[in-house]
């Protein structure tokens, strides 16, 4: 019997590539999510305004498992000028989902949460029990506080009826479907601005030196598909590669991998957050027996031959 599966989010950059690859499963019916954008015809995306508590307790009917993929987001710009609007958005989307998998005996919750609620300065790689919201930067604490009441709520309902959490806290991820404009994260932003024939130099914002931990998204997503089988109430996992990679070493990367070695500008009257956050994925590789395949050079060629391959499909329609 197959299990039915929810992607809610199902047309944002992870929920398309967990959407994609799922439904490839003969022994899941997988289903999902969408907003505003209905990225195909197909008619398993069903459209759901989950900060609306009826409707997520109406489509949550029925289903096996949740895997929450859903968000509130928009560019730096958008989110700075009214922050309180997409912190009590996202706090809904969360709030109605954990709510709704409970009172629907929904065998299976899963959330995406991030490693934006560690410390943003750290020496060494970050365990699961790191998290301390004093130390988190000012520009990301009220986010970092809103995944913190998240994964507090599914701790409290694992314990109230049979429905299982698992949280995944995941770094930086990159590949198909990411945002590749100067409005996205600094992996689709940078593979953009490189492979763009207009360009004929490469400005980046501030000096280079925040760190990041970057993660393929299939990476991601593999994780995510042994998850479905763990079997504790409630369980939280680190999802990244482990290993820091500055943004200037990033943009050397691609720019060399690409073969356009274009002039690289650091651009030091912009703004810029020196971040350094490395995950310690120790527990999931012990659990759940998982690790990334893909290390980043690997990485960078996937992403930017199916962008390239995509903005050429775009271009011919």
């Amino acid at each position: 019997m197959q299990k039915r599966v929810l992607i809610c989010g199902a047309s944002g950059f992870i929920g398309r590539n967990l959407f994609e690859y799922l439904s490839q499963r003969s022994d899941l019916d997988v289903y999902g999510t969408y907003l505003n954008r209905k990225f195909s015809e197909s008619n398993k995306l069903l459209k759901a305004d989950l900060t609306d508590n009826k409707r997520a307790r109406t489509i949550t009917m029925g289903v096996d498992v949740v895997i929450n993929a859903a968000a509130i987001t928009d560019g730096s710009g958008a989110v700075a000028a009214d922050p309180g609007k997409y912190v009590a958005d996202n706090n809904r989307i969360n709030t109605n989902l954990i709510e709704s998998v409970c009172r629907n005996g929904v065998a299976h919750f899963v959330l995406l949460s991030c490693s934006i609620l560690y410390p943003w300065k750290n020496i060494g790689p970050v365990k699961e029990g790191s998290v301390d919201l004093s130390e988190i930067h000012p520009k990301y604490f009220m986010f970092a506080q809103l995944k913190v009441f998240a994964e507090d709520m599914c701790k409290f309902y694992s314990r109230l009826g049979h429905t299982r959490f698992t949280v995944v806290r995941h770094s930086n991820i990159y590949g198909p479907y990411d945002k590749f404009s100067t409005r996205g994260h600094v992996f689709g932003a940078t593979v953009a601005k490189i492979m763009s024939p207009e360009n004929e130099k490469v400005v980046v914002w501030g000096d280079g030196h925040e760190v990041r931990d970057l993660l393929h998204v299939s990476d991601l997503i593999r994780l995510f598909e042994i998850a479905l089988n763990h079997g504790n109430p409630y369980d939280v996992f680190n999802a990244g590669s482990g290993y820091p990679v500055s943004v200037r070493e990033l943009v050397e990367k691609i720019n060399s991998i690409s073969g356009r070695n274009l002039p690289v500008d650091y651009d030091l009257s912009r703004p810029s957050i020196d971040t350094k956050i490395i995950l310690d994925i120790t527990k999931a590789k012990e659990i759940l027996g998982w690790q990334p395949q893909i290390d980043i050079d690997e990485g960078i060629r996937q992403t930017i031959d199916w962008h390239l391959k995509n903005r050429e499909a775009k271009n011919e329609r």
